[in-house]
Parts: structure tokens; C-alpha cells; sequence
């Protein structure tokens, strides 16, 4: 329990003599005469119980306790003049925006969007999270995202949220740089020779490439790995002859890169519409339709 004696022009007065090395020029610094000051110093030692200083004619140095006392009463009075200045100026609630976003729009559009906004609006913090669809359209709908950047979402499960197309995306087959496949005249069905990695059946695009598959003649594939992730994915093309079937926009830095490589095929069809997604019972804030100019002013001329 603090002492009931104890006063603040105790601690200021030690600490000003701490760090001056002299009653003289501690009591200038508080404008306070050179004897206060020094009962001030006698007072504090008396109702601690012990000396704080060691006396060599006109200076003071710390002793062993003094340099204790010093560490402690000096971060409290910190904690104090900051407890004070919060009070007296709060700081001002940063602006912040919430963006969900797929893996397809992770890896180049939202990226560019988002440098090309700070550069705008270096005060607002865009807080991005990625993960599947269907768990970014659900922190939408409640509220804890304030757009998400990626696939249309399912027929069906837009009744509170509407959709502004970017452009369309291909879904490819991915391969190593070196595969064996990387030629026009491949046959479609040598992928029954070759290990697939399918996106996982709760992803958007996880139908359309099962349909295709059939459409060729593969008519129950059984992949060795599902899988939409690019970090997981790449490596594992990269060291083996796996062909993954993938958003291009998410493999797209490896493949200008000549990392990976892309099957041809001849089916266009196989992708589907990017996007962003609002909740349709919100009028979007300042900060978000400034950040949804910044993506489709990033996304122009990405349609492939």
C-alpha cells in the first residue's frame, strides 16, 4: 500500500535530482528553492526508511535503493503523463476497412489495388482476410467484412448481397514447367495417367471442373489432393507430375515467371465471373467505395 505521506513533488523532486546530480539544479528546473527542495529530498528518505542517495559536498549520485526507486517512480510518472494525455486528447479512431478475399484476387489484383489505395488514403487501414467463400460471404452477411473481392456467389445465396462483375477468369490445368503433357496435340484423356490435385468440393469452381472432367471423358475422378491454396500447391507441382486444376489468376505470377506452366485446353468456358461483393442492405462507407474504385480501376483489361 502506498504511503499516505507520499506526494508527487516527492517523486518529481527525486527524479529532477537523479538526474541533475544536484539539489541546486533540481530545485531550478522546479522552480523551487534550493532548501525546499532539499527538506523535500529528507522528507522522501524518512518515509521510505532508507537513504536514496549518496552525498559528495555539493553533489548527489544514486545509490544502490536510489537507482531501484528510480526505475520504478520513473516508468509510473511515465504511465501517468500518458494516462494524462489520453484523457485530455484522445486519439482519434483510425478509419479501417475490411476486405475478404479469395485466393484467385490474393496473388495480383486486390495487391495492386491495395498499394495503389494506400498511396490514396495512407490514413485508413485495409484490414484483408482471406479464406473460402462460403466463410467470407457469412462475416459479410454479419457484418464483420465490409466487401469480399473474388468468385460470384452461388445461385441461391446472394438474397442479401449483391454482385459487381470484374471480369471473367479462367479455371487451367497446371503443370511443372518440364511436364510431360506441354504440348498442344495432348490427349485429355492421359490425365487418368497423372495424379490431379481438384479444387476441394466446397469451392466455387470445384463443379465446373468435375463437369468438365466428365465432359472429356473422365467420368468419376478421384484426385490424389484438393487443394486451392497457391503456397501448397505450387511446391507440389514443382516436384512431381500432379496437374492442378486452379484459378488462373492464382498461379498467374508463376506462370509469367515460367515456374509453372499451363495445359492447353479448348473448353473457354471453364471459369466464371470475378467479383466484388456488398451486403445489398448497406450503403458502403467513403473509405470502402474509394477502395472498390481502386480494385476495378486495377482489375481493367483482366479479362482472359
Amino acid at each position: 500500500m502506498l504511503h499516505p505521506h507520499l506526494r508527487m513533488r516527492h517523486f518529481r523532486c527525486f527524479l529532477e535530482t537523479a538526474r541533475l546530480g544536484s539539489l541546486s539544479a533540481a530545485a531550478a528546473a522546479l522552480n523551487v528553492s534550493q532548501p525546499a527542495a532539499s527538506k523535500t529530498i529528507r522528507d522522501l528518505e524518512e518515509i521510505v526508511g532508507t537513504a536514496l542517495f549518496d552525498r559528495s559536498g555539493r553533489s548527489l549520485s544514486l545509490n544502490a535503493a536510489g537507482r531501484v526507486f528510480q526505475s520504478h517512480v520513473g516508468a509510473a510518472m511515465a504511465d501517468l503523463e500518458l494516462a494524462q494525455r489520453l484523457v485530455l486528447d484522445p486519439p482519434q479512431p483510425r478509419p479501417v476497412v475490411r476486405a475478404g478475399v479469395l485466393p484467385t484476387a490474393a496473388t495480383g489484383l486486390v495487391p495492386r489495388a491495395a498499394l495503389a489505395y494506400h498511396g490514396d488514403f495512407p490514413e485508413v487501414l485495409l484490414d484483408v482476410m482471406t479464406g473460402p467463400n462460403w466463410l467470407l460471404l457469412s462475416l459479410l452477411r454479419e457484418g464483420q467484412l465490409d466487401l469480399v473481392v473474388g468468385r460470384m456467389p452461388p445461385a441461391g445465396s446472394a438474397d442479401t448481397l449483391r454482385f459487381r462483375s470484374l471480369y471473367w477468369e479462367r479455371v487451367v490445368p497446371v503443370v511443372r514447367a518440364d511436364h510431360p503433357l506441354l504440348r498442344q496435340d495432348w490427349d485429355y484423356g492421359a490425365l487418368t495417367h497423372y495424379p490431379l490435385m481438384l479444387p476441394p468440393r466446397g469451392a466455387l469452381i470445384s463443379a465446373s471442373v468435375r463437369q468438365w472432367l466428365q465432359s472429356v471423358g473422365i467420368g468419376d475422378p478421384q484426385p490424389a489432393f484438393e487443394n486451392v491454396s497457391l503456397a501448397f500447391g505450387r511446391e507440389v507441382v514443382r516436384q512431381s507430375d500432379v496437374v492442378w486444376f486452379i484459378s488462373e489468376g492464382v498461379v498467374q505470377t508463376e506462370v509469367e515467371a515460367g515456374t509453372l506452366a499451363i495445359l492447353p485446353i479448348r473448353n473457354e468456358l471453364l471459369g466464371g465471373p470475378v467479383g466484388i461483393t456488398l451486403r445489398d442492405t448497406d450503403e458502403p462507407s467513403a473509405q470502402t467505395r474509394a477502395l472498390i474504385a481502386a480494385i476495378e480501376r486495377a482489375a481493367e483489361g483482366l479479362i482472359v
